[in-house]
């Protein structure tokens, strides 16, 4: 299956400043991460606040442009000038609350990206509009509506289907079922599956909630302080996770079946500050097996199990 996006050691470092008079100070909020997506397939990035997921979605989606490293997409550098790939990368927000202009109709919403970026009359834009808000599960009379008067569900639908309307290929999808009840979350995750099958569409799915992940990924990229620990199948990571970070997080997963223990892996002290990165590999002052040699070097990505895992200990 073709590559419909390819990273290669993206880096994205940020100037901070300290004071009037005091040197600038560096965040570097990626630091080297590398990955595919192809056509029908979703991976997923997963981590703690803070980690560089959403500043990788900004790159992807050619918001910002990568301090170093290499970012292709659909077989061409990613720039932010060329307009034309840009439509090949949409994204749908967090916030279905916020990332809707309470001032426009539905209608007005679902064709103001057509109305940008294609040469289509109001009566073409109108029949894509309607077709696409059936698509996702909207009614006809949906269309005159403001944002306003629908629930956070609904709105995250109108909110997938302006993020379709340019025919994209890959979709950016940024937590995107995280402000919404659980009855609810199921029913866009079920509809993001469904469009992916039929338009064969590539999905980055941003997520915390590794509950989410399980159900809709088919690889999990763990994230720590802007550097991928674990790249693997989401089968192979849910089933045997070798980091010691990934424990931690699926350990924290709460278990629907009652009469299922898991034992916590509990870390100690807080995310350290992304000025001031631990040297060696991060996650070692919170790490339980944690040896002297962690704080020396950082660990490179190896195969271990059938995944990627940057942990000298992962065996």
């Amino acid at each position: 299956m073709s590559t419909v996006l390819q990273a290669t050691d993206l880096t994205r470092t940020y100037e901070v400043k300290r004071g009037v008079f005091g040197a600038p100070a560096l965040v570097r909020a990626l630091n080297g991460v590398s990955f595919e997506l192809t056509p029908g397939k979703t991976l997923a990035v997963v981590g703690e606040s803070g980690c560089g997921k959403s500043t990788l979605a900004r790159l992807v989606t050619m918001i910002e442009e990568p301090s170093s490293g290499v970012l292709t997409i659909d077989g061409r550098p990613a720039v932010q000038t060329d307009k034309d790939l840009r439509r090949t990368v949409q994204i749908v927000f967090q916030n279905p609350y916020g990332s809707l202009n309470p001032r426009q109709r539905v209608g007005t919403i679902l064709e103001e990206p057509l109305k940008i970026n294609t040469p289509d009359n109001a009566e073409t834009r109108r029949q894509k509009a309607r077709a696409m808000m059936e698509r996702v599960g909207l009614r006809p009379e949906h269309y005159d509506r403001y944002p306003h008067m629908f629930s956070g569900g609904q709105r995250q639908r109108i909110a997938i289907a302006r993020a379709l309307m340019l025919n994209p290929k890959i979709l950016v999808l940024d937590e995107p079922v995280s402000a919404l009840d659980l009855s609810i979350q199921a029913q866009v995750l079920n509809l993001l599956i469904d469009l992916q099958e039929e338009f064969g569409l590539a999905y980055l799915f941003i997520s915390h909630d590794l509950s989410v992940v399980k159900h809709i990924a088919d690889e999990v990229m763990v994230m720590y302080l802007g550097r991928p620990v674990e790249t693997g199948s989401a089968e192979t990571v849910f089933a045997a996770p070798k980091h010691p970070y990934t424990q931690a997080l699926l350990s924290a997963t709460p278990i629907a079946d009652p009469t299922k223990k898991r034992e916590r892996v509990r870390l100690e002290g807080e995310l350290p500050s992304p000025l001031n990165i631990p040297n060696g590999c991060a996650f070692h002052p919170r790490c339980p097996i944690a040896v002297p040699q962690c704080a020396e070097a950082i660990p490179p990505e190896r195969l271990v199990a059938g995944r990627q895992v940057a942990c000298i200990l992962a065996e």
